[in-house]
């Protein structure tokens, strides 16, 4: 259960490094943003980081078998980066309403899907 739990604290630590990350890009063009000093911006990041954090830890604490969790360190990075991507596309495609996908990046998720696979094999 641990795993699972790991999982669904990575997916919503993932929300929160989205919009820390990209979200201030879509206040800008709603102009919400557009005229907040770069600080402000930072700052305001940094606010939605926090939680990102809140969920990043524990979630890696609860994963890492050292701590009777499922996940060896390079399993738990690999599912961390590939639920990252899964989040980011979809935040993406609801808020940033231009960006099309592509056959590459398709193409792309099929390869991360199986680095996934890899790490896992004995």
């Amino acid at each position: 259960m641990q795993g699972v739990y790991s999982v669904l604290l990575l997916i919503l630590s993932n929300v929160f490094m989205t919009f820390a990350w990209y979200g201030h890009l879509k206040l800008s063009q709603t102009g919400i943003s557009k005229d907040w000093p770069l600080l402000l911006i930072i700052l305001f990041s940094w606010g939605i980081a926090l939680f990102e954090y809140m969920c990043q830890v524990p979630a890696n604490r609860l994963g890492i078998a050292d701590q009777g969790g499922p996940f060896n360190i390079i399993q738990l990075k690999v599912i961390q980066e590939v639920v990252s991507l899964v989040v980011f596309t979809g935040i993406v495609t609801i808020m940033f309403k231009g960006t099309a996908f592509q056959w590459n990046h398709i193409a792309a998720f099929f390869c991360l899907v199986a680095a996934v696979y890899f790490v896992f094999m004995k």
